[in-house]
């Protein structure tokens, strides 16, 4: 994947404030994650809500390297802005790292992601319900240069839901920390620093620095 620069970075704070930043993604939920994750970023925000009659970025290739850059090279292409993407998945070690890069397409039509999963995990003990969120966030400029991160939060299958936060497995994993709580009771600021997601966006942040002008 290239490393190259890129364009040109702003270099101050008024060229700062001008730069769009579109997030490859139509999911609202994630959509508001990610922007209270990077909120003290001056970017102005973009969607993929904002290209109403674009098709959609088939989410087919076999690993989270591959779809988010995908997204990211295919909307950079379409909008001519700086854009971020994220693939992320669940992996459980009871089910040989299954939903992974499919979480998103776990269960068939009509049927609901988590019933299936506890329902594959059903007689599993406790002690081996472990599993981990993994996710990969990819930026890439108009120019094509694209930069990638990775993050990754372990913790386990809990045998019910439990909470009303977050969204997709988040009522069914528990952290290995804060206590055994599910990731949908944590408050938003928590999950917000703890997060797969949050963790790669954290990694990304110095190449976002740099697009801002510090």
């Amino acid at each position: 994947m290239s490393r190259g620069a890129g364009r040109r970075v702003p270099r101050n704070r008024s060229e700062c404030l001008s730069v769009e930043l579109l997030l490859a993604t139509g999911n609202r939920h994630k959509l508001d994650e990610i922007q209270a994750i990077l909120a003290d970023l001056p970017f102005v925000w973009k969607s993929t809500q904002d290209w109403p009659n674009a098709t959609e970025v088939s989410e087919d290739g076999d690993t989270y390297d591959r779809n988010a850059l995908l997204k990211a090279k295919i909307w950079s292409e379409r909008s001519g802005l700086w854009t971020l993407a994220d693939d992320s998945g669940l992996e459980v070690d009871a089910l040989d790292g299954r939903p992974g890069v499919r979480s998103a397409r776990y269960a068939g039509p009509g049927e609901d992601q988590i019933d299936k999963l506890l329902g594959e995990l059903r007689g599993v003990a406790p002690d081996a319900r472990t599993a981990r969120f993994v996710c990969t966030c990819c930026l890439v400029s108009p120019d094509g240069d694209a930069f990638s991160e990775h993050g990754e939060l372990r913790g386990r299958i809990a045998l019910e839901r439990k909470g009303d936060g977050g969204f997709g497995y988040d009522p069914v994993f528990v952290p290995d920390e804060y206590g055994g709580l599910h990731l949908a009771e944590l408050p938003a600021d928590i999950k917000n620093r703890i997060s797969h997601r949050a963790r790669a966006l954290a990694a990304l942040r110095p190449k976002l620095n740099e697009l801002r002008g510090e």
